[in-house]
């Protein structure tokens, strides 16, 4: 049986990735780990495990024995640089560590293309970081994600972002469950 690690997989853009791995491998069961151990999907394949995503101590503690694949879907922009080394950089250190002493079969991260300079520049450098093991990456790197009854400050954007995204691919929202499928695509290619 195939397993996945999602740390903060119980958010936004996690929800949305197991929706489409569970429906795109029947067979996979999934770990998420979040600081709540709470979840708003449930299912007999998704288990909810409570741990600090950014400890590595915490998070091997709550492992399942071995696990095929890991994903980091904790990130914020942030501008404080100790703030957004907390929030994005640590779990995403977590990950390469255990990714690297578990052997899985790949890492799996979202990065951002749209945001902050501070965001998308810390990102792109965690996107580096990554790259440079010996498991293989797969990330995504989306603009504004909207859709699924998101409704924030940020989304009010959308309609304006769709507009410019007709001249500059840069600007164009894209739709969580696309990013949720292209995420997962490249996890099982």
């Amino acid at each position: 049986m195939t397993k996945a690690v999602l740390l903060g997989g119980n958010g936004y853009i996690g929800r949305a990735t197991t929706e489409a791995w569970m429906k795109a491998d029947p067979e996979t069961e999934f770990y998420v780990i979040s600081r709540s151990g709470r979840n708003k999907l449930a299912d007999k394949r998704i288990h909810n495990l409570r741990a600090d995503v950014s400890d590595y101590q915490e998070v091997k503690a709550v492992l399942p024995e071995d696990f095929d694949y890991i994903v980091d879907f904790v990130g914020t922009p942030e501008k404080d640089p100790e703030k957004f080394k907390r929030i994005n950089n640590m779990p995403a250190e977590v990950m390469k560590r255990l990714a690297e002493e578990y052997k899985v079969k790949k890492m799996g991260f979202i990065a951002g293309s749209l945001g902050p300079k501070s965001f998308v520049d810390g990102k792109a450098d965690l996107v580096k970081y990554l790259q440079d093991s010996p498991v293989p990456l797969a990330y995504v790197s989306p603009t504004l994600v909207y859709g699924n009854g998101r409704k924030d400050e940020m989304t009010r954007w959308v309609p304006l972002l769709k507009f410019f995204g007709i001249f500059s691919k840069k600007l164009k929202p894209v739709n969580v469950n696309d990013v949720a499928e292209e995420l997962v695509r490249k996890m099982l290619a």
